[in-house]
């Protein structure tokens, strides 16, 4: 319990960070919103396709009798709105850094530098390269995020398991893969790529998911994730440094 609290106490203790200075809270939004507005933008392309997708993923249903086919399209279509929803959520941070990577660098670093530097960090790289990187770590992740999403799922039809334990699950799955990726622009400055991040992070893990449990709550109040992410990177680099402190 005292690790989760300390988990919980890097966002915090970031947050306040980025609130007593305006200046690295404005430099983490621009990314933020950037982000916000292409999932919004893909979300409402697809809500206007919807019709046509049903259609298209149930051809063979086009000679059934109407009532049928109708009732079968739209749980069809909720089905697909809701992963798709579900999918733009799990995905919207990855985006927000990958977009924001050299902005999200200069919020990790001022914070690391307050705290004491990175002795011995290797050199750091062109700043593309950087955003190379977050894209493809995040894609990763957020099929790790989603497939384990879809196995959460199926358990969730389970008797009693499905109701009590899998939410459970399924918040911690969340909020682990989040503190994965809020605190990879610190752990890369430490020369630790993706598979080294996983594992340490797997060591620490009542730590990082006490840092992710209290960021997935800040990201679902409405506009939590826009306005709460430079906080989330300023704590994912005191999550970092906790991670990697000696015993």
């Amino acid at each position: 319990m005292r690790q989760l609290f300390e988990g919980v106490g890097c966002l915090v203790r970031g947050l306040g960070i980025v609130i007593g200075s305006p200046g690295l809270w404005a430099i983490g939004l621009l990314p933020a919103l950037l982000a916000l507005v292409v999932l919004l933008a893909l979300l409402g392309g697809l809500v206007v396709e919807l019709p046509a997708v049903v259609a298209a993923l149930t051809p063979f249903a086009g000679g059934w009798n109407p009532a049928d086919r109708d009732a079968l399209r739209l749980v069809v279509g909720v089905v697909v709105a809701v992963g798709a929803l579900w999918v733009a959520l799990v995905s919207y941070t990855a985006l927000a850094l990958a977009i924001g990577q050299p902005f999200y660098e200069v919020i990790s670093a001022r914070v690391d530098a307050r705290q004491g530097g990175v002795p011995d960090a290797p050199e750091a790289g062109r700043w593309w390269r950087g955003v190379g990187r977050a894209l493809r770590d995040g894609v990763l992740l957020v099929a790790l995020t989603a497939g384990l999403s879809v196995a959460l799922f199926v358990l969730g039809f389970v008797p009693l398991i499905g109701q009590t334990a899998v939410p459970v699950l399924g918040a911690c799955v969340t909020g682990w893969f989040l503190a994965v990726e809020l605190s990879a622009i610190a752990l890369e400055r430490r020369g630790l790529r993706l598979g080294d991040r996983l594992r340490l992070l797997w060591r620490r893990r009542l730590l990082t998911i006490g840092f992710g449990l209290a960021v997935f709550v800040l990201f679902l109040i409405p506009l939590g994730a826009v306005l709460g992410m430079p906080g989330a990177i300023a704590g994912g680099t005191l999550l970092a440094r906790r991670a990697t402190a000696a015993p």
